[in-house]
């Protein structure tokens, strides 16, 4: 009877809910990341408790080009509503632009939801970062629902001019949400990053989760603080305490 001893680790202690799909890419990096982060911490055959609605992000992309938010809260509140009865612990909106519906959500579901926002001020603050740039959507660099959030922990946040951003988003949604890594915009948002630690920046924020696909540390001068990244170690800070 001499089968492998396996060594059993801690489990997870709470269930982690994500609302994704907003797009399907991002919501692969969270799963993915959120299980080596276990890996990384517990070892052994450990993984991470998780509930997982998906989206479709043709319907709520239609949406937010109408600017018919009330439609995409709901439509996002129900998917919260969804995890939350699968036994889900708290929640994550695995997404930054749609953050904008973030407190339709948390008020539709009685778990708490770990904001994107709360989570990457903080780590800038640790550093002693209080002015940072942000690349992300065109909902994200010009609508205050982010960077307001960021200012209420005393983070200021500039953004790309007005006119790059229409080039931003489509990047992000015509190449990177399909899994398309251009060399050409590589270089163009590192050039942007370049404009913005020009302007005062003393970090940039990759306010996407596809553009973390794109860029890291190595590619640009300033500290980076990729959101994703840092929503999934605060989550399984969460999850594991």
């Amino acid at each position: 009877m001499g089968g492998r001893a396996r060594v059993c680790q801690t489990a997870p202690v709470q269930t982690i809910g994500l609302v994704g799909g907003m797009s399907w890419e991002s919501s692969a990096v969270y799963y993915r990341d959120l299980n080596l982060g276990v890996q990384q911490r517990l070892g052994g055959l450990s993984s991470p408790k998780l509930v997982l609605s998906t989206v479709d992000f043709a319907e709520l992309t239609h949406l937010e080009d109408d600017q018919r938010w009330d439609q995409v809260g709901e439509l996002l509140a129900d998917a919260g509503r969804g995890v939350e009865r699968a036994g889900a612990d708290f929640l994550l909106l695995c997404t930054t632009t749609f953050h904008k519906v973030a407190d339709q959500v948390q008020d539709a579901v009685s778990i708490p939801l770990l904001h994107l926002g709360d989570v990457v001020a903080e780590a800038c603050m640790a550093q002693g970062v209080t002015k940072v740039g942000l690349v992300g959507t065109t909902v994200a660099m010009s609508d205050p629902f982010f960077v307001d959030r960021l200012a209420r922990h005393g983070v200021e946040t500039i953004v790309p001019p007005a006119e790059e951003h229409d080039w931003v988003n489509s990047a992000i949604y015509d190449e990177l949400v399909h899994g398309r890594v251009e060399d050409d915009t590589r270089r163009r948002v590192v050039g942007l990053s370049e404009e913005l630690w020009d302007r005062g920046a003393k970090g940039l924020l990759l306010g996407c989760t596809e553009i973390e696909l794109l860029i890291g540390q190595a590619d640009v001068e300033l500290p980076v603080f990729p959101c994703t990244t840092l929503h999934v170690e605060a989550a399984l800070d969460r999850a594991l305490a």
